[in-house]
Parts: C-alpha cells; sequence; structure tokens
C-alpha cells in the first residue's frame, strides 16, 4: 500500500510523477476546483462580513469520494496544485473537502517544471499552505463574482437575456471600444515624402535617402506645391557628402517569454489565437509522450509575468550555448547583479532541459506543438546569448539649402541573432549597405521619387496588441488574459476579422450602459489600482475582507440607481412591409448575435428568415438606388448598396445625402465631422452643419 499520497489538477500529469516517485507513493488528480460558489445565487453572505458559501462543485461527487478513500489510507498527504494563485486555492478548497483527520501531516509542494528532479525537490521541501495566496484568490472570485451577478440581471432587464458583465472584462471591452472611437473620428491629413536616388562609384546598387528639411533643421513636405517647389530649386544642383558619422551599437538579447509575451509573439510569428497558445503551452508543460522517454513535461509552469531564470538554467543555459556556438556567445553578466525580481516565485517560460532540441523531438509532437516549443527554445536560447554588435551609419548629403539623410545598420557580430530573431527584429531588417561611403564619395544624381501619403488611424487591436495594452494598463493578469479575450468572443461583444478585433452593436450598447451606470467598473485606472489591491493581499498586506468590504456599497448603490434610473434599450419586433414569400405575413425586425434579421412572426409554425436590409434615408452614389447597413458574416457594421452584388458601393463609414461641394464625390461621418471620402480632396467641416 502507497505509504504518501500526492494531488495534482490535471489527471495528465499523474502517470509522468508517478513514474518520477515510485512504488511508496499513489498520484491522483482532483481536475481542477473541487469547490466554488454555487451558480444558483449570490454565494456571498453580503449580511455577514460577506462570507462565502462554498458548495462541491456538480459531478465532483464520485471523485472526492475516491480521493477521501485514498487520503483515509495515506500516511501522508501533499497537495501539489499549480504554483499559482489558483492553484493555491484548489489546495486549500481539497484540505476543507477531504475531511482529513487532523493529525495527519498535510503539505503544500509545489514545481514550475514536471522533472524528476523538479519533483524529487519539491518533496524534500513541503511547507504549508499560503493562506495569503488564497485570500488572494478569494478576494479575486468574491469580486467578479458580485459584478457579475449585480450587473448581468440589469443588462437582461434592460437589453436582453444571455449577456454578462465582468469585472475585468468590461474594462477591456471599454478600452477596445474607446479604439473604435478613436478610428471612426480619424481624419486622414495628407503629406509627402521625397526620396532622392544617387549613383556611387564602388555600388551596384544606387544610394537611397530621404528628405530631411534644409539648414533650419527638419521639415515636412505638406502638399504638392510645396513638393514641387522643392525639386524644381534642386535641379542641376551638386549634391555632396555633408557628413559621414559611424558607431557601434548592441541590440540586446530578448529576455525570456512571460506569459503575455509568449502570447503576443505566438500571435505575430506563427498566427496562434491567445487561447490556442495557452492550450498548447499547457500539453506541453503537463507532459508529451517522447519516444524512447515516455511522457516528458517539456517546458517550466506557463502562467508567469516573472522573466526571472534559476541558476541551474542559467549554467545549463551557458554549458550547452558555449560548447554548441563558442564562449563569445555567452552572455555577459555583471558580478553579484542580481534582477529585480529575483523574489519571484515563478521563472520565466522555458525549456524543461535545453538538451531536448526541438528538432530531436519534432517526430514525437503536433505540428504545433513543435512551433510552440521551438518559439520558447530558441527564444531562451537567445536570452543567454551575446548581444548582436551592429555598425550603425549615418550619411547627410546637401545640395544648395536641402539636406538628404540615409542611414544603415551592418551586422558585425551576430550574438544571439544566430538563432532567434523576433518579428521586431525582422521589420527592422536594413535594405542598403553603407559601409563604403566616406566623405570623399562621389555622388551622381540619379532620380527623385515623389510619394502622397495619409497619415493613418490607430490600428485596430489585433489579440497580441490587446494582451500588451492590458499588461501596460496593470489590467488583469497572466492566467486572466485568454478568458478575457475568449469571454468577450463568446458573448459576441467582439468579432475578429482576421486579426484585427471589431466591437459589435451588442458590444458597444453594452459599454454605453457600463459607461453610463458603472463608470468605476470601466474605468482603466480603478481597473489596475484593484489589481494592486489584489497583489497586496498577496503580499499579506492588505485583508481581502477589507478590500471587499470597501468595493461593495458602491457597486450596490450603482445597481440600485441603475435599476430605477437606467433606461430599457428597446428591441422591439418592428413589422416591415416585406411579406413572407411562405405565408404571406409581415415580415418583423429580430436582433440576434450579428444583429438585426427579419423574421416571420409565424414562428415556430413559419421559420422563414432573411437578411434585414435597414436604409438609411440616402441614396447610393454610383447607382442611385439605397444604401443600407449591412454586417459581416462576424457582425461588423458597414454600409452598402441594396443592389448589391449588381452595385458594388461600400462604405465601412456611414454615408450622407450631400455631396462634397469641391470635388462632388459623396461625404461620410467622421467623428464629430464629415469629411469627403476621397483623403486626396480633404474637405470636412462639423457634423452639426448637414444640411441632409
Amino acid at each position: 500500500m502507497a505509504k504518501n499520497l500526492v494531488i495534482v489538477e490535471s489527471p495528465t500529469k499523474v502517470k509522468t510523477i508517478k513514474k518520477f516517485l515510485g512504488k511508496n507513493y499513489e498520484v491522483m488528480a482532483s481536475q481542477g476546483h473541487v469547490r466554488d460558489l454555487p451558480k444558483s445565487s449570490l454565494g456571498i453572505d453580503v449580511d455577514h462580513d460577506f462570507d462565502p458559501k462554498y458548495i462541491t462543485i456538480r459531478g465532483k461527487g464520485q471523485l472526492l469520494a475516491s480521493l477521501r478513500k485514498e487520503a483515509r489510507k495515506a500516511d501522508k498527504i501533499y497537495l501539489a496544485t499549480d504554483p499559482d494563485r489558483e492553484g493555491e486555492a484548489i489546495s486549500w478548497h481539497l484540505l476543507a473537502a477531504l475531511n482529513v483527520d487532523p493529525a495527519k501531516p498535510v503539505q503544500r509542494i509545489t514545481f514550475n517544471e514536471i522533472t524528476k528532479n523538479a519533483v524529487k525537490e519539491a518533496i524534500k521541501h513541503p511547507r504549508e499552505i499560503d493562506m495569503n495566496l488564497v485570500d488572494a484568490q478569494q478576494a479575486r472570485r468574491v469580486l467578479d463574482r458580485m459584478v457579475g451577478y449585480r450587473i448581468s440581471p440589469l443588462l437582461w432587464a434592460k437589453v436582453k437575456r444571455g449577456l454578462s458583465a465582468g469585472r475585468v472584462q468590461s474594462a477591456a471591452l471599454r478600452i477596445i471600444c474607446d479604439r473604435e472611437e478613436e478610428i471612426e473620428a480619424f481624419i486622414p491629413r495628407e503629406y509627402y515624402t521625397l526620396d532622392l536616388f544617387l549613383k556611387v562609384r564602388g555600388l551596384t546598387k544606387p544610394l537611397e535617402a530621404h528628405y530631411y528639411g534644409d539648414s533650419k533643421g527638419k521639415r515636412e513636405i505638406k502638399s504638392k506645391d510645396q513638393m514641387q517647389e522643392i525639386t524644381s530649386s534642386l535641379k542641376g544642383a551638386d549634391f555632396v557628402i555633408d557628413s559621414v558619422t559611424r558607431s557601434k551599437r548592441e541590440r540586446k538579447s530578448p529576455l525570456p517569454f512571460t506569459t503575455s509575451t509568449l502570447q503576443q509573439e505566438a500571435s505575430k510569428s506563427l498566427n496562434f489565437a491567445i487561447q490556442k497558445t495557452m492550450r498548447i503551452a499547457q500539453q506541453l508543460y503537463e507532459g508529451v509522450d517522447i519516444k524512447g522517454s515516455g511522457t516528458v513535461g517539456l517546458i517550466t509552469y506557463l502562467r508567469t509575468d516573472s522573466t526571472r531564470v534559476a541558476d541551474e538554467a542559467q549554467a545549463a543555459a551557458a554549458s550547452f550555448i558555449q560548447s554548441s556556438y563558442g564562449q563569445e556567445y555567452c552572455k555577459r553578466y555583471q558580478a553579484g547583479k542580481k534582477s529585480e525580481s529575483v523574489q519571484d516565485a515563478h521563472e520565466a517560460i522555458r525549456p524543461a532541459d535545453l538538451t531536448r532540441m526541438p528538432s530531436q523531438i519534432k517526430d514525437s509532437l503536433s505540428r504545433d506543438q513543435f512551433r510552440l516549443y521551438q518559439l520558447i527554445w530558441k527564444r531562451f536560447m537567445a536570452s543567454q546569448m551575446a548581444n548582436a554588435i551592429y555598425e550603425m551609419t549615418s550619411v547627410k548629403i546637401a545640395a544648395k539649402d536641402a539636406i538628404f539623410s540615409a542611414s544603415a545598420s551592418r551586422l558585425v557580430f551576430d550574438g544571439y541573432t544566430l538563432i532567434y530573431l523576433s518579428e521586431d527584429d525582422k521589420d527592422q531588417a536594413d535594405k542598403q549597405n553603407l559601409s563604403k561611403i566616406d566623405q570623399d564619395s562621389r555622388l551622381e544624381f540619379q532620380s527623385f521619387e515623389e510619394k502622397q501619403h495619409f497619415t493613418q488611424p490607430p490600428a485596430h487591436f489585433t489579440e497580441a496588441s490587446l494582451v500588451h495594452t492590458l499588461e501596460e494598463l496593470g489590467i488583469g493578469r497572466p492566467s486572466t488574459y485568454s478568458p478575457i479575450v475568449s469571454t468577450l468572443l463568446k458573448r459576441r461583444y467582439i468579432t475578429k476579422e482576421g486579426r484585427s478585433i471589431y466591437v459589435t452593436e451588442l458590444g458597444q450598447v453594452v459599454n454605453d450602459i457600463m459607461k453610463e451606470s458603472f463608470p468605476s467598473i470601466v474605468d482603466q485606472n480603478f481597473t489596475a489600482n484593484m489589481e494592486g489591491l489584489l497583489d497586496g493581499v498577496e503580499e499579506g498586506k492588505v485583508a481581502w475582507k477589507s478590500l471587499v468590504r470597501n468595493f461593495y456599497p458602491d457597486l450596490d448603490a450603482s445597481v440600485k440607481k441603475a435599476e430605477k434610473e437606467l433606461e430599457k434599450v428597446e428591441i422591439k419586433e418592428e413589422i416591415t412591409d416585406v411579406i413572407c414569400e411562405n405565408c404571406g405575413r409581415h415580415m418583423v425586425v429580430k436582433y440576434g448575435p450579428h444583429g438585426k434579421f427579419l423574421a416571420c412572426p409565424g414562428f415556430p409554425e413559419c421559420k422563414n428568415t432573411r437578411p434585414c436590409l435597414e436604409k438609411i434615408g440616402v441614396s447610393c452614389p454610383l447607382c442611385g438606388r439605397d444604401v443600407v447597413l449591412k454586417r459581416t458574416r462576424k457582425g461588423r457594421v458597414y454600409y452598402g448598396c441594396e443592389n448589391n452584388p449588381d452595385c458594388e458601393f461600400m462604405s465601412w463609414n456611414r454615408p450622407v445625402k450631400e455631396a462634397c461641394p469641391r470635388c462632388g464625390k459623396y461625404m461620410v461621418i467622421k467623428g464629430n465631422k464629415i469629411v469627403c471620402s476621397d483623403p486626396a480632396c480633404g474637405f470636412s467641416k462639423p457634423k452639426d452643419e448637414e444640411g441632409s
């Protein structure tokens, strides 16, 4: 009979850890949480100091009975759930649910990687459950439950059933909506660039330089007339080297991955959704069956905001790099200098065993597992390698009063770039070589290249850029980034087209209600401050109930006020003049996940539906038929001709009746202005001057 019982979270880990520990250990899995707040009620006693009412999760009864049976047999119990707040809370709930004899030793162990050494070391250094971590998780769970269970019913009453609000989710939605408003209101501004091409003796390709300005300093070319004035003044001019400056620059090796940087880089370089990244990383952490080795955990724990690297891993990397690439490629650490995050509980995400090179285990991994493991392996190795060194060359070229500039970099020592280039590194690659240019180089004019440009609006968020923004603002934590995005997509508050995120009509309605009635919930500073307080609970500096006591009264007052004052967002059954071709009834407007559609009121006898063509009172500028509001398959609003596909007119911005007085083309609404649809025209006027 096994003398010791080890309880982990995931069944995937059981076999591997059992193999490491041997016959004196029984290993079982809790399969996540075993207790939680009830789904049918708030589950928090607001009248008795906010005590949470935990119950056994439905369907976990039989599993708990098996765990209790083994716990009674064992001499000692180790709770080996994941090494974070959530894992600590699961261990605490397990201890409560197992009904263990108080005299029986129950201890907590954690390991950052599922390897034999890590697991055996954890067994040698057990500890008590860290109640600060547990309380931090309890505080987050209770706060999230309060927001969700108090505000969501309000949304059901004022908008429609099935909607939800979340403490962090709503703040993220506000950030996305604010970006959409910026894009909508953006008015492009015209500008020009002037590129100069010169023949240089000794160079096969012409030297490319860009107009910088004049002797007074940098100058922007704002119009075609200004461009022509510059080029005309330079006809027949001599182009001479004014200065050549060379310097050395080191490009620092990248930091190893944290959760958010892994999500961002996997999105950019592998086109992985962040939910997919986390799912595959979980597989790599828990273990993959490797030919000849059995089930092996390939990476360290995947939920971390630390870039710390254990001394043993650092030493192993240095040895590997020295033997594989040479001593000069090893990272140079300053003696005695420690990272600021040296006390972090977690390490960065890294390979559990550096000698398991991606190419060697490729046949044992799925395509996506291999690609993500290779990304993690290369990034970690690069983080332990020497900086890349570049020779930077900057050339100033003078012609009369005009100054042109050219710059380039030449790789002198490849360092970490020998094995790894991030997507950002690739974007910065230079296209010309100026190493042979000096003060005496003779230049011969070849041509000018004039380009018209328009300033671009802020980019739509991608999953990667949204995670980056949330991290920068201090909203959410490594374990929450993926659930935030997946929840917003699931609720159809946002949609994805390609990599870009767009707000749906439903998301905009919910955001407007949250801004009006619960401004603090969607305020990024408030949400970030709350994260800081939760960190304070984890550090033992803040009592978790004091945080809840301060939060709930304001939430309660806001909900009660909104219940009385917030107007219902009417989604009526609007009767149309469209006749159902199946039964002859007048079809009505309904609302679905993607917005409005037409449905027969005879449902369920008649289930006929068709797209809703909502006229906006504007004639198509191409064919004269009506312009209607439409939606893409994923719910994004646009405006198109009702005669589509015979007429191809479409606009992302709402057109207006009047034509542009300057060029005659159609105009659209952008924020608080009406602008010409042709950026080259540039006509605009305040929205309240619309004559339509």
